[in-house]
């Protein structure tokens, strides 16, 4: 039934297609994009736009930035020659907080998940390959401790394994099926200072 007319409406349902937005929340957002003044919408409506068409994909790590190379890859105070793999730019996100990492960043998109029909092929582990073929010393495998994200490090490591690159995990202290984004900085550093050899 619709209580508040279409528009009202078809605005709750676009914003409820959102992850993480139920029902009541889209409702909530979408009586107080309503109530602000129309300035307010236009920017929010026009940051929204110019995202979508600006941010891609990092030609080298592969993390959300809207510029050829992200932050990371552009600094040439980096660390190079070690890379930590994450599963996504939020993973990434949740190192850089802790501002102890001085290396650079892969981002996989995802992990290896035969049930829900991903593979090797649906993440970007052809690019993380082709960076290992330059001037590296050491890959950190930091997915997550899910039943995925310990399904990919297993793969990384058989793939990497043979180039003679120093591989390490990141250690326990991720709880298992914790998510990166989630956990303390004090967790995250840990987890990164206490990685092993595979």
């Amino acid at each position: 039934m619709d209580y508040y007319g279409s528009q009202i409406s078809a605005l709750i349902e676009e914003l409820s297609k959102l992850p993480g937005i139920g029902s009541k929340s889209a409702q909530r957002l979408a009586f107080h994009i309503i109530n602000l003044p129309q300035e307010q919408v236009e920017k929010l409506s026009a940051t929204i736009i110019e995202a979508r068409k600006k941010v891609r994909y990092c030609s080298c790590c592969c993390t959300l930035t809207d510029d050829e190379l992200c932050p990371v890859c552009k600094n040439p105070s980096r660390n190079h020659k070690q890379i930590m793999v994450v599963e996504n730019s939020r993973d990434l996100a949740a190192y850089e907080k802790i501002g102890r990492y001085e290396g650079v960043y892969h981002v996989l998109h995802g992990a290896i998940s035969p049930s829900r029909g991903i593979g090797p092929a649906d993440i970007r582990l052809k690019e993380l390959m082709t960076r290992l073929a330059g001037d590296v010393d050491e890959l950190i495998i930091a997915t997550n401790s899910s039943l995925e994200g310990e399904a990919t490090a297993m793969y990384i490591s058989k793939l990497v394994k043979p180039t003679g690159i120093r591989l390490t995990r990141i250690a326990s202290g991720v709880p298992v099926g914790g998510d990166l984004e989630y956990i303390d900085e004090v967790t995250l550093l840990r987890a990164l200072e206490g990685r092993v050899l595979l």
